[in-house]
């Protein structure tokens, strides 16, 4: 197995700052305008199960596997049934095009990237180390 090597560089203070700057803005953004994403996400993906439904009703006369299940203390008919599908003729289930941030990870993100920010704004050095960089690199 070959082994890997460690790489490095020095990188400029100035633009390590200015990526990290961006980052702290891009997950504030993301984060302020998660609730609007997801109530969309929610309300096409309610417009799916509808299609979905009216997908399986007119396409009753292919079910396979009938199942029925009445519940007679609350007066309803559970009906299951199997319908083999060709690919691509049944609708798609949207998907989200967005990363839910939780709360605790959004401050603790948050924290540190200022953190980071703060600290390398106070020093002289010209460049940021190869371990100062893998430490804050999952931010850039």
């Amino acid at each position: 197995m070959a082994r890997a090597k460690a790489i490095n560089v020095k990188i400029p203070t100035v633009r390590v700052i200015a990526g990290l700057e961006e980052a702290l803005a891009t997950l504030e953004a993301d984060y302020a305008t998660q609730n609007a994403k997801e109530a969309q996400y929610q309300e096409t993906h309610k417009a799916w199960k509808d299609e979905i439904g009216k997908w399986a009703i007119a396409n009753f006369s292919k079910s396979e596997n009938l199942r029925t299940s009445y519940r007679s203390w609350n007066n309803t008919l559970n009906v299951d049934f199997d319908i083999v599908t060709k690919e691509g003729t049944f609708p798609a289930e949207p998907e989200k095009d967005f990363e839910v941030i939780h709360s605790s990870t959004y401050r603790e993100s948050k924290k540190e990237i200022q953190n980071a920010i703060r600290i390398l704004k106070m020093t002289d050095e010209e460049t940021v180390s190869t371990s100062t960089y893998n430490a804050i690199a999952q931010y850039l």
